[in-house]
């Protein structure tokens, strides 16, 4: 039973430092970096209370899980190499250019 709540801490822990590298920093590989340690206290949650209650649906949960974060790593990649050809940086700020500001 307290490996259960162990593990349920240190996903607490892994998901707020990952919240809080998201909030603080600017450079878009640490954020990406942010959102996988978020990702992965979320199957550390879903593997524990899976053990904990003795089903597999948290175990499944996590495979998709890992499916989703794979395929968000692949596209944001590919985005920050194509913001690394046209402007030269990898910064928030020059993302914000390609916003649209019509409103529609």
């Amino acid at each position: 039973m307290e490996k259960f709540y162990y593990l349920q801490i240190l996903s607490a822990f892994l998901f707020c430092i990952g919240f809080l590298i998201i909030i603080v920093r600017k450079n878009i590989i640490l954020q990406l970096i942010g959102i996988e340690l978020m990702l992965n206290a979320s199957n550390i949650s879903f593997v524990s209370f899976s053990k904990q209650n003795l089903f597999l649906v948290g175990q499944v949960a996590t495979l998709l899980t890992i499916t989703i974060a794979a395929a968000e790593t692949a596209i944001g990649l590919s985005i920050l190499i194509l913001l690394y050809r046209n402007f030269g940086s990898i910064q928030n700020e020059q993302a914000q250019i390609l916003k649209d500001t019509k409103g529609y």
